[in-house]
């Protein structure tokens, strides 16, 4: 067996220098000290930090009461998660008077924080929360304080967790040594993205042969990188870091499969390569060992998910729609993606470009008219295609080719061209996938399907080929292993396709969910998750080497700080891809989303509000440069859930 466990300040301790005579080594917690003598009394206090955002760490909270001529206490963090109620039950704080104003005021009573033992950099830092206003005076006061003449004297460092901090960290006295948070990832080589359990044969397997290797739902895959494209797995390890809204991520929490990054994987894998074992991935550890193929089965026979439920296409009326015109309970006509986009446009308070659907009838009009529908259904009765893999890449390649050969009707060609000339004529569109099995509350399907641009009368974009080249990825490999592995019927599976115009001026994209999800319950903060990126570059399947801005944005709270994560590499050190004007303009709008679907979809166990996935574009328009949503769909839950 092989277990990534933490250090357990095993170089802390030795570098101390504990005098057992004056350091409480009994490891009992008390409920605050007033120092810190040693690594053992750190450790009674200590709890694993409520955000994970930067995994294997220890934290005490901290309080420093300027009324009592700057007295530190150092909390029992497991009792005392949260500063206010140690304040309430200890320090006589009234239980009636707002504790928000201990954050921002600059009179304040009391100085609020942490301290945090980063264990793999091996890093002691003193942090305030990312919404604290705190001054550089107050910070060093407080850092003072805390640090005394313990054993943290030398060695504790301040860490920003704000930008707003970043810039007040600039101008802290020599004394107090800083790191970022940049610098905190660097010696970071585990980072769990979706927690569990899994039975699998370790492969090794770099992220550019996918396109050409298959790989099973019972492999465990342990790529180098984050790949564009992964089929059903039964867990996921990259060497490189990982976003949590990568296609890669959002799939594994769809499908409830464990998914980490993990320094130098293959390597640390290798000796199970082709081999049975049992991967546990916890918040802050993981643990690797082997089992039988018998041991295997019994657990997948066990673990099957339980199957996808997706509406039945409604196929009464082929009338290409306004979407204006239609909202989330329009699935079966329109799929997913078009009737979320729909209740986008109900937003007044949001930039969301008008368009068309067209409906899922088309589509199943076009199989029929082809004998399509009877291939398919030749297809999947047929033994052999169910059972090698072989062969169902074969013959889904196949059917996908033919789909695009295939002449569209004359007539219906004609209509969705005059549609589109009277809504904007001379433009770029963007045909995108729409299916009854896409963007649900409980099967995203995320990254499965196609998008095409296309323009009337344009012979390098012609708009039939974009149509049926969105069609055509119902058959995709990717997709149907996917619905297989929910259980979802693929004869119940139909295409509608999303018309809107295309983006010219992109500025900047990303994507965000309306929700903290590393801090995600009711004791959590309420915050907003944010990746972006220079202009048109991938933010969820990025170039090897290619980083984004990735933030947690406290839009709710007063003075709205953001704590960057990582950086774009693909602007000028030290600046953002937003600005805080263009930050907080996708602030008012997620906020929007969420509380416009909060009605709509179920907010999924362990989250205190809605997640929305959110994708977004930064764009110049007549009226200036602004943030436009793309689209919004429900961020998955596990299953059952």
């Amino acid at each position: 067996m092989t277990r990534w466990l933490a250090p357990l300040l095993a170089l802390a301790l030795a570098a101390c220098g504990d005098d057992p005579a004056v350091c409480d080594v009994s490891g009992a917690a008390l409920p605050s000290r007033d120092h810190l003598t040693c690594a053992d009394e750190f450790m009674a206090q200590a709890a694993r930090p409520l955000d994970a955002a930067l995994p294997g760490a220890f934290t005490v909270k901290t309080i420093v009461d300027r009324q009592d001529g700057d007295r530190p206490y150092f909390l029992d963090t497991n009792a005392y998660p949260l500063h206010r109620r140690f304040a309430v039950e200890h320090l006589g704080f009234p239980p009636a008077v707002p504790f928000v104003d201990q954050y921002f005021t600059p009179g304040r009573r009391f100085l609020l924080g942490s301290i945090t033992y980063y264990e793999e950099p091996d890093v002691w830092a003193y942090e305030l929360a990312p919404y604290d206003t705190a001054s550089v005076e107050q910070i060093a006061t407080a850092y003072d304080r805390l640090v005394g003449d313990g054993f943290l004297r030398g060695r504790l460092r301040f860490h920003p967790t704000s930008l707003e901090q970043e810039a007040r960290a600039a101008t802290l006295p020599a004394r107090i040594p800083r790191v970022t948070t940049d610098e905190l990832w660097r010696g970071i080589s585990y980072q769990a993205l979706n927690l569990g359990e899994t039975y699998a044969r370790v492969r090794i397997v770099d992220a550019a042969e996918l396109a050409t290797t298959y790989v099973s739902p019972r492999e465990l895959v342990v790529l180098d990188r984050v790949p564009d494209d992964l089929t059903v797995v039964a867990g996921t390890i990259t060497e490189a870091h990982q976003t949590p809204l990568s296609h890669v991520n959002v799939l594994a929490r769809q499908r409830g499969t464990p998914n980490m990054a993990l320094a130098d994987a293959q390597a640390r894998f290798a000796a199970y390569a082709g081999r049975w074992v049992r991967l546990t991935v916890r918040a802050f550890d993981w643990e690797v060992a082997e089992v039988t193929a018998d041991e295997a089965d019994r657990w997948f026979a066990d673990h099957r998910p339980p199957a996808a439920a997706i509406p039945a296409p409604d196929y009464a009326s082929g009338a290409i729609v306004d979407l204006d015109d239609v909202g989330v309970a329009d699935v079966a006509r329109v799929g997913g993606k078009a009737a979320n986009y729909g209740a986008l446009r109900d937003l007044a308070a949001i930039r969301v470009q008008d368009g068309v659907a067209i409906p899922v009838a088309r589509y199943r009009d076009f199989l029929v008219q082809h004998g399509f529908d009877a291939r398919i259904a030749a297809m999947l009765a047929d033994p052999g295609f169910r059972g090698d893999a072989a062969i169902r890449a074969q013959q889904l390649a196949a059917l996908q080719a033919d789909l695009r050969a295939a002449p569209l009707d004359p007539a219906f060609l004609a209509e969705v061209t005059a549609r589109l000339e009277a809504e904007a004529p001379g433009i770029r569109w963007k045909f995108r996938s729409s299916t009854n099995a896409e963007d649900l509350a409980r099967h995203t399907g995320a990254g499965l399907y196609e998008s095409r641009a296309g323009a009337v009368g344009d012979p390098a974009r012609p708009i039939d080929v974009a149509i049926k080249t969105v069609w055509a990825s119902v058959w995709s490999f990717r997709a149907f292993e996917e619905r297989d592995y929910a259980g979802i019927d693929h004869r119940q599976v139909a295409m509608a396709v999303l018309v809107v115009p295309a983006f010219t001026d992109e500025r900047a994209n990303g994507v965000a969910i309306t929700a903290n999800v590393f801090d995600p319950g009711a004791d959590g903060e309420d915050a907003l998750y944010v990746n972006a990126q220079l202009g048109e570059a991938s933010v969820v399947s990025p170039p090897p080497g290619v980083t984004a801005d990735q933030l947690v944005y406290y839009f709710f709270h007063a003075n709205q700080p953001a704590t960057y994560y990582t950086h774009s590499n693909l602007i000028a050190p030290g600046t953002t891809v937003l600005t805080r004007a263009e930050l907080f303009e996708l602030g008012q709008a997620l906020a929007a989303i969420r509380e416009h679907f909060a009605p709509l979809y179920p907010t999924p166990a362990g989250f205190a509000h809605l997640p929305m996935d959110v994708e977004w574009k930064l764009a110049d328009g007549l009226d200036g440069r602004h943030v436009w949503i793309k689209q919004a769909r429900p961020y998955p839950g596990l299953p059952g859930e």
